[in-house]
């Protein structure tokens, strides 16, 4: 065998970095930031996390065990400007600050999001207090989201959900539900903009489809979750 030289690559010749933690169930976040990042100098690293087929505030909950593990799983390696938490109920139960405490146990990342939180920043950065939210799940789950986003001084008055409980069936929610439901909503209500919640949920072609309709500035956990890894690591 002969013994090759080899030289290494400087830590600062290497792209920013990005963690992104993906719930097992989950089949739009993954592929969404494949195209809103396109282009970009970012290298995204995902892991996957344990989570269960239906979603109630148990389910959810659950899922504070394994986020620890699920970012340890992130190669270790390197340095994350930002790693994000892919699930917005899940935030809203566990709280943003719990995830990101989670999140550093076991990561070595300087900034830490999701997309409860990123919502929150991106409604303020853009002033809209008053949202209309169309959300794909049960009361129970909603609640706490609607909770979240009143503590932030954001109002939810007009809201609507699918009130469907099973993530297989969330992914599968029709581009065309997804916009008429939105437009619906909006109608004659007094909203700044709309936010449509859950990474699962196919919005990233609905988002200005329902814009035109509706003339309001329209935003989803998915896209809202990727502007703020952007902001927050300087892309």
């Amino acid at each position: 065998m002969t013994d090759i030289p080899y030289s290494l690559i400087p830590d600062r010749d290497l792209p920013p970095a990005l963690g992104l933690i993906v719930l097992q169930a989950d089949e739009t976040l993954e592929p969404d930031f494949h195209t809103i990042f396109a282009g970009s100098n970012a290298a995204i690293y995902v892991s996957r996390i344990p989570s269960a087929p239906e979603v109630t505030p148990e389910t959810l909950g659950a899922m504070e065990a394994d986020i620890a593990t699920s970012a340890h799983l992130l190669p270790k390696s390197l340095h994350y400007d930002v790693v994000g938490y892919g699930c917005t109920s899940a935030s809203a139960i566990i709280g943003s600050e719990a995830v990101a405490a989670l999140v550093r146990k076991s990561c070595n990342a300087t900034e830490v999001t999701n997309p409860l939180r990123a919502a929150i920043a991106y409604a303020h950065h853009h002033g809209l207090k008053r949202l209309a939210v169309l959300s794909p799940y049960l009361a129970s789950v909603n609640t706490p989201l609607r909770n979240a986003f009143a503590d932030s001084g954001i109002t939810t008055d007009t809201f609507g959900s699918f009130g469907e409980p099973e993530e297989a069936k969330v992914a599968r929610i029709t581009e065309a539900s997804i916009v008429a439901g939105a437009t619906t909503l909006a109608t004659g209500a007094d909203i700044d903009g709309i936010f449509l919640s859950c990474t699962n949920l196919k919005t990233l072609q609905a988002l200005p489809r329902i814009s035109n309709a509706t003339g309001k500035p329209v935003f989803s956990s998915n896209s809202a979750l990727a502007w703020h890894m952007k902001q927050l690591s300087g892309l």
